[in-house]
């Protein structure tokens, strides 16, 4: 399995708008649960801890395979939904990595 997170800072001049871009966000990724091959888990979190170095919002993923999200990257859903959005973040993070398999229960 892969998971893939990422995070990002949202542009807003105050918590209205900052809600408001949250909100868009997670109704666009939303979109995408039943259109993508291999995607096994999308959650949008959104920060609640209001330090000063953390992101505002972040997506978590889980992927049943590298090609499924190398599919997902390329998916023309996805695109539509990094157009959308194109214009709501200052600042993403991105980490992408192999969960180990966990052994089975006997």
């Amino acid at each position: 399995m892969i998971k893939h997170i990422v995070m990002w800072n949202l542009r807003g001049n105050n918590p209205a708008e900052k809600a408001a871009g949250i909100e868009r966000l997670r109704r666009s990724f939303d979109s995408l649960r039943h259109c993508i091959p291999g995607l096994l888990h999308l959650e949008i979190g959104v920060d609640s801890s209001s330090v000063d170095y953390a992101c505002d919002v972040v997506l978590y993923s889980e992927f049943e395979s590298q090609a499924a999200l190398d599919g997902y990257a390329n998916h023309p859903e996805h695109h539509r939904v990094k157009a959308e959005l194109a214009d709501l973040r200052i600042a993403r993070h991105q980490v992408d990595y192999e969960s180990p398999s966990l052994p089975a229960k006997a």
